[in-house]
């Protein structure tokens, strides 16, 4: 299948469903956040920190759970009030990482040293306060800084005036930013983080409203396309991580299709796991595919048997006729 005929079967698959775009996509589009519990709670957490001028915050998600578009609706809601920079690409020196902070945040750099790099954002940090802006980085997959880059972040918070923090600093990655956090090296900085927020796998309950969600967003409008078995496997096998929640949905969905039907069902979401169960593929699972050792020295001893017993009959039958073993021509097979 070539990539015309596979983005023509998707429109297809779409028409079929009645949605206007994929609502199952594994892109961070900020409109289709659904806030469960948790997601609410720490998006609150972080626009309150900012508008309070807290400076320093963190979000700390497994991967999946839908940490970076929480971070660009966070975006989204701070045009006009603030000029941001978004950060994620996090395999960088101190300086390549103040050259790119300067870049995201509209500068021309050229091979700048630190010094000159801290003064030009010193300076940018003046122009917004004066402007009545605020100045806000959102660093996401922070975990992978190293730990002089988080060292020159933490130099960075302190920018401020005796009354105002000039610049708020948005910390979010893996738990193992955490574990990095907690390093005695890095003690200032941990100091200086007022607000740690956390994503919690979504219940049952959400996984299902999660699912309505981003169908309705989609355009969906109609009878459920998931009944409500298939609905609580779905919720099983996701664990209530929202990106194995996608990536269920739209393989359930592309199954149901080529089925014929328009309601998933639960084999059809079995089905659709399965396809997910790497256990299967792995290199363990191919090894147990082969003969034990013991199995093919049995069908070694057997088949010398078998050959030396086939040997003497075809020794008492004759010659082969026409070039055809005895034991074929005799139709002795028939009897193995």
């Amino acid at each position: 299948m070539n990539y015309e005929r596979a983005s023509g079967l998707m429109q297809v698959l779409l028409n079929h469903y009645g949605l206007r775009e994929q609502p199952f996509a594994m892109t961070s589009d900020p409109k289709f956040l659904y806030l469960g519990s948790g997601h609410r709670e720490s998006l609150a957490s972080l626009v309150y920190s900012i508008a309070a001028g807290r400076g320093f915050v963190a979000l700390v998600a497994e991967t999946g759970m839908g940490k970076t578009t929480l971070l660009f609706n966070l975006l989204r809601q701070l045009q006009g009030y603030a000029e941001t920079a978004f950060l994620f690409q996090t395999q960088f020196n101190p300086r390549e990482f103040m050259q790119y902070l300067l870049i995201e945040l509209g500068h021309k750099m050229a091979n700048q040293d630190l010094v000159l790099a801290y003064d030009d954002f010193n300076k940018n940090l003046v122009r917004n306060a004066r402007a009545g802006k605020k100045t806000v980085i959102v660093i996401d997959e922070a975990q992978n800084l190293d730990i002089p880059v988080l060292e020159t972040v933490r130099l960075l918070s302190n920018f401020e005036t005796p009354k105002n923090k000039l610049l708020h600093i948005v910390m979010a990655g893996q738990p193992r930013l955490a574990d990095k956090l907690s390093d005695p090296s890095l003690v200032q900085l941990r100091q200086r983080i007022s607000v740690i927020a956390h994503l919690s796998p979504l219940s049952p309950e959400e996984t299902c409203s999660y699912i309505a969600h981003r169908l309705r967003v989609a355009g969906y409008e109609g009878v459920p396309l998931f009944a409500p078995g298939a609905l609580a496997m779905i919720a099983a096998h996701s664990k209530g991580i929202p990106r194995n929640i996608n990536n269920l949905c739209f393989a359930a969905l592309s199954i149901a299709y080529a089925l014929g039907k328009r309601t998933v069902d639960p084999n059809i979401v079995d089905e659709a796991a399965a396809d997910f169960d790497l256990s299967r593929v792995g290199s363990q699972q191919c090894a147990e595919s082969y003969p034990s050792a013991e199995a093919v020295e049995f069908a070694g001893t057997y088949l010398r048997a078998f050959k030396a017993a086939m040997g003497e009959a075809a020794q008492s039958r004759g010659p082969a006729s026409n070039g055809v073993p005895n034991e074929i021509a005799m139709g002795d097979w028939a009897t193995v």
